[in-house]
């Protein structure tokens, strides 16, 4: 991969990662009639040292040669299962732990990457420090390698959008994982629309995310 500096940006998280048309319609929330999951049941804390957003942006093409990819942490989070399933969660990125894994062995490029993804350009991390995913329906599936699709609230930079991801969800001997399929986003929706000079190339507009959660129920 080439280490070649250039800007660009994921978006999210929590987003943290895995999504749909981010259409204008107004989105649901965990108070609203329109939500069908159930808060009660057995109460479950994400573990933040075994969960994270993964995300990839491209340049140019969509393409391994010309795109960054990386990790967001995850500052909190919970899930509810009752009677062995999923019913709700929501999730905290921690922006401020954006960074890029594939310029690790480049420091010098790695922090200047580090730091655009976090000022006004892109996330400003300063005055947006988290971005969340609240999970507000659950669904089986039997398409492909997914077990289940979750809707919810994708928040980034203080624009909530309803996307969906298709993920495998497990929830076996007090632990809850969720792991989405690679899912893109369009980060303009989210106001994040810087563009590089046109010497430097084209930042294309969708960031791939991918969202996995470990939670261990709460004794």
């Amino acid at each position: 991969m080439k280490k070649k500096l250039f800007s660009l940006v994921i978006p999210a998280f929590f987003a943290l990662a895995a999504v749909v048309s981010c259409k204008k319609e107004k989105p649901l929330t965990s108070e609203s009639n329109e939500v069908a999951t159930a808060k009660e049941g057995a109460q479950y804390v994400v573990d933040t040292l075994n969960s994270r957003v993964e995300w990839k942006g491209y340049k140019i093409l969509k393409s391994e040669s010309t795109s960054h990819f990386g990790t967001i942490k995850f500052e909190s989070g919970d899930v509810t299962v009752k009677d062995g399933k999923l019913e709700s969660g929501k999730f905290v990125a921690d922006m401020a732990s954006l960074t890029s894994e594939d310029l690790k062995g480049d420091p010098g490029n790695l922090n200047k990457l580090n730091g655009h993804l976090k000022s006004k350009d892109f996330f400003d991390v300063e005055k947006f420090p988290t971005a969340s995913f609240e999970i507000t329906k659950v669904a089986s599936s039997s398409e492909g390698d997914y077990n289940t699709l979750l809707d919810g609230n994708l928040t980034i930079k203080g624009i909530t959008k309803p996307v969906q991801f298709r993920a495998n969800v497990s929830v076996k001997n007090g632990v809850a994982s969720i792991a989405t399929e690679p899912k893109d986003v369009m980060r303009e929706e989210f106001g994040i629309t810087f563009k590089a000079p046109a010497a430097n190339g084209v930042i294309k507009d969708e960031v791939t995310l991918q969202i996995n959660v470990k939670a261990l129920e709460k004794k």
